[in-house]
């Protein structure tokens, strides 16, 4: 069956994260992604044994940075800086509709892999480009991971409790997550453009700008009002209703109800503090907002005494119209029936793990169902992609390995 990007071809010379990510992104729409790799190198992601302070090796010596960052691509191997890998580069240039990197402007243009360069190939070719800091800037070729941009977005002053001293790193690249999605968004919008004006174009996202915009509506306040959004803090929330309390087996649930007073009364029969309902300290939004501590302390006993199967059951039995929510820890979500009806995480065959769950698409088309295709090998399509896409021969690749092109 089709897919939405079938017949669209991505050229992806990029390595770690946020780049590839954009290409798994564009392979899951269906793209034909065919990620270069130096012959001998490779992505550096590749040896990435080690992830924080935990183990990133997965079975068949593969690692799960890569994996999770190269699915549904072809992987071939190419020196782009020797004659044949020119040559190669030209052609696979010359039969695609997009070519993008994360590779920094002034290594973009030693290996002469610029837009510049690329357009005298292919006058229609979307070429996009994901950077740390942005493309303008005392600091636009400065080096940049993830976490660098988590501290200057100011993103790590956003999270954590507010009586944190220090700032709070998210582990898990989620800027490079988010700058890869950015740019798949930007290459998807040049292409539906260049089809109604036929005109190629570059366009780019970052990690800086993505961090921004994670949380633009902090950032937007801080504009509008002179000063950001207060850090949160469970023990001096003001409003009790959009908080997260500790039920009696450990495990936390959330309130995430912002039209307080609405649902107060529901809330206090089903926790059981009715007679407080309209208390002075209690009555009112206002009057819980004065009263902040009071009320939490009265919320942590409330649901101390339950656990949180109970109190689910206690709110669906009550009909509370209120937002409210489990927290889950990580593992959780991989037996999450919701996560798992929607296919946010889902399953596929892998070559050396077997049948294993995966992160999904956060998108569903309805006509066009997605798949995931594992991670490629080291240069496992570099042989199939010469002969199908650029049309060479065995003679033209055995020249080619003779010269260390690929």
């Amino acid at each position: 069956m089709a897919r939405p990007l079938d017949g669209i071809r991505v050229i992806e010379w990029a390595m770690w994260q946020a780049g590839p990510i954009a290409g798994s992104m564009l392979g899951d729409l269906g793209a034909e992604v065919i990620k270069i790799e130096h012959p001998v190198r490779g992505d550096d992601a590749r040896g990435m044994t080690q992830v924080a302070s935990d183990s990133g090796a997965l079975p068949g010596g593969r690692v799960t940075s890569f994996e999770h960052a190269n699915r549904n691509k072809r992987g071939i191997t190419l020196d782009i800086r020797s004659k044949g890998g020119r040559e190669i580069l030209r052609k696979l240039v010359e039969r695609s509709d997009v070519f993008f990197t994360n590779f920094r402007d002034s290594v973009v243009l030693r290996a002469q892999m610029d837009y510049e360069t690329l357009l005298q190939y292919n006058p229609r070719l979307i070429y996009g480009i994901v950077t740390g800091y942005g493309s303008r800037g005392p600091d636009s070729d400065k080096r940049s991971f993830d976490i660098a941009g988590q501290g200057r977005s100011g993103m790590m002053f956003a999270m954590g409790d507010r009586d944190m001293v220090e700032p709070t790193q998210m582990q898990g690249a989620p800027l490079d997550q988010l700058g890869g999605t950015m740019l798949a968004y930007a290459i998807l919008a040049a292409l539906v453009a260049r089809e109604r004006t036929g005109k190629a174009q570059k366009v780019e996202s970052s990690i800086l700008g993505s961090g921004i915009h994670l949380y633009s509506f902090n950032v937007n306040s801080g504009l509008w009002r002179g000063r950001p959004l207060a850090r949160h803090s469970r023990a001096r929330s003001r409003n009790a209703m959009a908080n997260y309390y500790r039920c009696a087996d450990g495990k936390w649930l959330m309130l995430a109800e912002y039209q307080s007073d609405r649902f107060w009364h529901d809330l206090c029969q089903a926790i059981g503090i009715g007679e407080l309902e309209n208390h002075p300290h209690y009555a009112t939004a206002v009057a819980r907002a004065e009263n902040y501590a009071e009320v939490i302390q009265t919320l942590d006993r409330s649901f101390a005494t339950k656990t949180r199967d109970e109190w689910l059951a206690t709110f669906k039995e009550k009909g509370a119209g209120y937002a409210y929510e489990i927290i889950n820890e990580i593992q959780d979500l991989a037996s999450d029936q919701q996560v798992l009806d929607n296919e946010y995480i889902t399953e596929f065959d892998h070559p050396t793990m077997g049948r294993v769950k995966v992160v999904g698409s956060p998108v569903l088309f309805d006509e066009q169902p997605l798949e995931i295709r594992p991670a490629p090998q080291f240069g496992e399509h570099t042989e199939e992609v010469l002969l199908e896409v650029c049309g060479y021969d065995w003679e033209d690749i055995g020249r080619f390995k003779e010269e260390g092109a690929i």
